[in-house]
């Protein structure tokens, strides 16, 4: 059976093989990296934004998960000076040795900077009375360029109410407060909502949800410091949209035809570490190190770095191709394996490949069901053991997407099919 399964592998890979194509992706980050990058695999689609723009960042999707992250990218540091909403008046950067450092999380998204202080939710405490999520810590954001700014959380009941000043350093003293309200009903197709303090103003720095898979910035990710821990370091990578599922292998001759892969959600897997500098060569870059990227619908494609170039230009390059039919191999028993071709179909034909091992007097058959559970189609197949490559035409059928189940006896599996 295993070599029979190797057999339909490698059919099904070189069938898609012959259609599938490479995409290459050249983009820039541009000189010092001033800007972040979001790209959409499936339209190949580029999207780029000053990195200086904003300066804070509010998930406005969940009314239970606040997710309140700093611009890492322009290399604010943030702090928690006070845990006493009153002392608002009496901060004083001097103290900034006794303050508590916080990082936003490159595991998961809804984990920023100010969730991580000491309050129960991280910036505030929840009001019974009220139902409002209520500020009670002071943060100071240290900026590169040595600016300081205070700010606090004052309020969240269905989107936030802050209040920041700025350090004039001149005179010693914080500048007037200013107060804004982001609602989470703005911005209805992102997932974020961005403020710029420079500026007083909402701004949008990302596409819609829907619009991006990967993000070329700059974040904070820890490192070995040489003692056996860790350390925070800003680096320079690529983090993955949520509902994302993303599988990192290791593949020094080309796509294996049957990668055995095992998919995760933190959104730095594909990350930082694809690239290396060496002080003789310049940037390295491992081509090798090969990422499969999964939608919701199980589409994957697999993509591979080939350049980049640094601060310099902030130029790089990938590669990347639709991989779904070459992975769509499924087990329905230890005997039976079956997998389809091209899947979307763009021209309603499919080629079924399916090995078996020992089928009996079983009864063996495809259907196909609409989305509301109509069969629209059904044909037996052969009942002898083997491996075979069937093709099915579907033009009859409106393009769309249905459910294609595969039956051997009593043993049932389905894919999602689209026809184009």
């Amino acid at each position: 059976m295993k070599t029979k399964l190797h057999l339909l592998m490698v059919l099904l890979w070189v069938c898609s093989f012959t259609q599938a194509q490479e995409t290459t992706v050249n983009l820039s980050m541009a000189a010092s990296y001033a800007n972040q990058v979001y790209y959409k695999l499936n339209t190949q689609t580029e999207t780029t934004y000053a990195a200086n723009s904003w300066d804070i960042s509010m998930l406005r999707t969940d009314n239970f998960a606040f997710s309140l992250r700093i611009n890492d990218h322009i290399g604010v540091e943030v702090f928690e000076a006070s845990n006493k909403p009153n002392d608002w008046n009496s901060i004083d950067i001097a103290n900034e040795a006794s303050w508590t450092k916080l990082y936003n999380s490159d595991i998961k998204w809804n984990e920023g900077a100010f969730d991580k202080g000491s309050a129960t939710y991280g910036w505030g405490e929840y009001n019974i009375a009220t139902h409002h999520v209520e500020g009670t810590i002071i943060f100071v954001l240290k900026y590169a360029d040595g600016t300081y700014r205070k700010f606090i959380n004052d309020d969240y009941f269905g989107g936030h109410t802050f209040r920041y000043s700025t350090w004039n350093s001149g005179t010693s003293t914080w500048s007037a407060d200013q107060t804004a309200t982001v609602s989470n009903t703005t911005n209805p197709n992102n997932s974020r909502n961005y403020y710029s303090f420079e500026n007083n103003t909402e701004v949008i720095a990302e596409p819609a949800t829907t619009d991006w898979d990967l993000k070329f910035t700059k974040y904070y990710t820890e490192v070995p410091n040489g003692s056996g821990g860790t350390q925070p370091y800003l680096t320079t990578g690529v983090l993955v949209n949520s509902g994302l599922e993303v599988a990192e292998n290791d593949e020094p001759g080309g796509m294996p035809a049957n990668p055995n892969l095992t998919y995760a959600t933190n959104i730095n897997t594909i990350g930082y570490d694809w690239k290396t500098f060496d002080f003789s060569s310049g940037w390295l870059i491992d081509s090798n190190k090969a990422f499969y990227v999964k939608y919701a619908d199980n589409t994957i494609y697999r993509l591979y770095f080939t350049a980049f170039s640094g601060s310099g230009t902030g130029d790089l390059t990938f590669k990347f191709e639709d991989v779904t039919a070459s992975l769509d191999i499924e087990d329905i028993t230890e005997s039976i394996s079956f997998g389809v071709f091209p899947n979307p179909s763009p021209n309603k034909q499919i080629n079924l490949v399916y090995d078996v091992n020992k089928w009996g007097s079983d009864k063996n058959k495809i259907a196909i069901f609409s989305t509301t559970g109509q069969k629209v189609f059904e044909t037996s197949l052969k009942s002898n053991s083997g491996l075979f490559n069937k093709t099915l035409d579907f033009s009859a059928l409106k393009s769309g997407v249905y459910i294609l189940q595969f039956s051997s006896g009593n043993h049932h599996t389905s894919k999602k099919l689209v026809l184009n």
